[in-house]
């Protein structure tokens, strides 16, 4: 029996909603394989972020027993001092190191964290945390230069995060092309048994164009000169899929999935604003413009809490004997935190409707919460709504993003599609994202291997 390989494609934040019913009749490759193996919504972690994403996929482990809350951290119980994930944070054994012991040969393009690019069993090209052209980003270095000649425009991300959609779009069409022909290329010239790829300008995507497509976004305008751009884009990947699809081993089965989806954001919430309403933040002096919460005058002898920024907010208790000016004694820890998330679940929207806000402790959603987690974590209006960390706003919500122009926030409800040749007919069937590295390893051959919390995908 020849052994199988695998191919999995991974679309950073491809929804659900757009692949399986939106865009479906414009994605041939894509509904060709739904239609032999199961799909289904592809339930992410908390939080459901790109990283920690991709390494609980690849690892079964949760983003506390990772060290992993998001792109940042703060450092241990500084005030201002923080620290950036990268390919080194991943201590835990992924599905592509255990197959590399295994003997088998793995091939890995643009898996976050994927700087600087680690050593592996085959090849491995970095992700969009790479800091420039000139940066190390290939395992071994040499296959930088080869990557070159076929893809001499390659980029690791775009700045999405900006008013000119025009230049951004043809950005974004170029990034992928080359992103794919290098793929192509490893495709067929380099030996493996698991291939991997990260296409992050689908994420990129949904940032900056999701407003001109989604009728039900507060900001959308019929007949928006960017109406189809969305639709454009996801068939542009599908016609490279089926390239790929036309040069692969007969035994190749095909995963697609995303680390999580998308949804249109309804605004940002400036949680340290909210929390100085609220007598838990107190400041020196106002600023004189908005400035990040590191930069502003915190009068910390008089601060009982502040937040983070981003797709969820981190809140950070000063905490005495903890933090180097902290005012809440240990004792009352647990008593202050717990009052504190009942405020938040209690926060209105501008029309005086209670939102949806979820507030969870680390120690809740995972096993141990190794790293530096934050002591609360929040999902304002389900993730409808940012957190904003900067200080000097009119008001306590914002139209927009804090940190640039942006249009979508990430759902929990990401997807999957297993295709197995041969296999007749399609199953539905939902999954979390803890089950693909039991059923990765068990399709190629390394069955029990996975230590994480998933169950597997019923494949056979």
């Amino acid at each position: 029996m020849v052994p199988r390989k695998l191919l999995i494609v991974g679309l950073d934040c491809a929804a659900p909603r757009l692949v399986f019913e939106e865009f479906l009749n414009d994605l041939p490759n894509l509904r060709a394989l739904m239609g032999s193996g199961i799909h289904g919504v592809l339930r992410s972690c908390d939080p459901p972020i790109t990283i920690p994403a991709w390494t609980v996929m690849a690892t079964g482990k949760t983003p506390g027993e990772l060290g992993m809350y998001g792109f940042r951290h703060r450092r241990g119980a500084s005030y201002s001092d923080g620290w950036i994930v990268s390919s080194h944070t991943v201590a835990e054994a992924t599905y592509a190191d255990l197959l590399g012991r295994a003997g088998k040969n793995v091939c890995l393009v643009g898996i976050p964290p994927g700087y600087p690019p680690r050593p592996v069993n085959g090849c491995s090209v970095a992700c969009f945390l790479t800091p420039g052209p000139d940066s190390p980003s290939t395992y071994p270095s040499g296959l930088k230069e080869e990557l070159r000649a076929v893809a001499p425009r390659y980029e690791y991300d775009v700045e999405f995060r900006t008013e000119d959609r025009e230049t951004l779009l043809a950005a974004l069409f170029d990034m992928t092309d080359q992103h794919f022909r290098a793929i192509e290329h490893l495709l067929v010239t380099k030996p493996w048994d698991l291939f991997q790829f990260v296409e992050i300008g689908v994420d990129r995507l949904h940032h900056a164009f999701w407003k001109f497509w989604d009728r039900a976004h507060p900001k959308y305008e019929p007949g928006n000169r960017y109406e189809g751009a969305m639709r454009a884009y996801y068939r542009f990947v599908d016609e490279w899929l089926g390239r790929l699809l036309e040069v692969l081993p007969a035994n190749t089965d095909v995963l697609v999935v995303s680390d999580h989806g998308a949804k249109g954001m309804r605004g940002a919430l400036c949680v340290n604003q909210w929390l100085i309403e609220q007598g838990y933040l107190t400041l020196a002096r106002q600023p004189e413009a908005i400035v990040p919460i590191e930069n502003a005058a915190v009068d910390w002898s008089r601060t009982v809490a502040w937040g983070w920024g981003g797709y969820y907010a981190r809140i950070f208790l000063n905490v005495g004997g903890r933090e180097a000016q902290g005012i809440v004694p240990s004792s009352d820890y647990s008593r202050v935190r717990a009052e504190l998330a009942e405020r938040l679940r209690a926060i209105r929207d501008p029309n005086g409707r209670i939102m949806d806000t979820r507030v969870f402790t680390p120690e809740e959603l995972y096993p141990s919460c190794l790293g530096d987690p934050p002591d609360l974590m929040v999902y304002f209006d389900d993730l409808y709504w940012r957190s904003a960390g900067t200080i000097g706003h009119p008001s306590l919500y914002l139209d927009e993003n804090d940190t640039g122009p942006d249009d979508a926030v990430h759902a929990h409800e990401g997807l999957y599609i297993w295709h197995r040749p041969g296999t007749v007919g399609s199953r539905l069937a939902d999954a979390t994202i803890y089950d693909v590295a039991p059923a990765v390893l068990r399709v190629l051959g390394l069955d029990g291997e996975a230590g994480g919390r998933g169950k597997g995908l019923e494949i056979e």
